[in-house]
């Protein structure tokens, strides 16, 4: 499904409704993470994440979804990426190792509404300290970013928060990326920046549900490299990369995440 070019604003009905759609995604989140493991396969992973979603009756909102930028239609449920891949990797037959820093996002629809998550962990039980602080530091820039997302502040309000914690610790991020509107389709108007200036773009109004995904690469640097099979994307200097998502409603009590258990 495309992107929608028009802003829509949600009922507070409706924001329910995608509420129930990110429970169920962040019940696939939790499966996966529960099942991530030294040996364990890419394509397991997809399996277990196939199978939480069967049985909650929710459709994959990745698998065969088929953008203008790729060659092919996405072939699995979640994106899983691994070390220097930032996003977007195919779970495959690749098995995780100890230490592997995964990145694991994924999207399903409920009864026609959308949810958007994603987590990152470090495989095992003797994670390096730098993927540690690199995971820390990117959950940090997404709780800033969310707790800017208020009526009356701007899309460069959400983007200034994310980007001053990641910029503070040093880290680079994805150029030319970010998070999304979202709803009835997973990519919807308006494009959520990773960076911007306080104050500027599009005030944000009640009713507004956007995916707020900050992305960070412990090289420091913006730019990245695309692999062969035109999905996935991986840091250019090959420095490990961490990305996290919530689907959060704006609403006149706050920001409500729609993607927690």
């Amino acid at each position: 499904m495309l992107r929608r070019s028009e802003i829509e604003l949600k009922t507070a009905g409706e924001v329910d409704a995608m509420r129930e759609a990110g429970r169920v995604v962040a019940r696939c989140l939790d499966a996966v993470r529960a099942a991530a493991a030294p040996r364990v396969s890419l394509k397991e992973l997809d399996d277990v994440a196939l199978d939480v979603l069967r049985e909650a009756g929710a459709v994959p909102a990745f698998l065969d979804y088929h953008p203008h930028f790729a060659p092919s239609p996405f072939p699995g449920v979640i994106c899983a990426s691994v070390n220097d891949a930032v996003v977007h990797a195919i779970p495959g037959p690749h098995r995780l190792a100890p230490g592997d820093l995964l990145s694991i996002d994924c999207g399903a629809y409920l009864d026609g509404w959308c949810g958007d998550a994603a987590i990152s962990l470090v495989v095992g039980d003797d994670p390096d300290p730098a993927d540690v602080d690199l995971i820390a530091t990117t959950e940090r820039a997404l709780a800033a970013g969310i707790a800017a997302a208020v009526p009356g502040h701007r899309l460069g309000d959400v983007g200034a928060a994310i980007g001053g914690v990641a910029r503070e610790a040093g880290y680079g991020m994805l150029a030319d990326h970010g998070g999304h509107g979202i709803g009835r389709a997973m990519h919807e108007a308006p494009h959520v920046p990773n960076e911007g200036r306080a104050g500027r773009g599009m005030k944000l109004r009640a009713g507004l549900v956007i995916a707020i995904e900050p992305m960070l690469h412990a090289g420091g640097r913006d730019d990245y490299r695309h692999d062969a099979d035109g999905w996935t994307l991986r840091t250019a200097d090959g420095s490990r990369a961490a990305h996290v998502e919530h689907t959060v409603a704006i609403t006149d009590d706050g920001p409500r995440v729609l993607t927690l258990a």
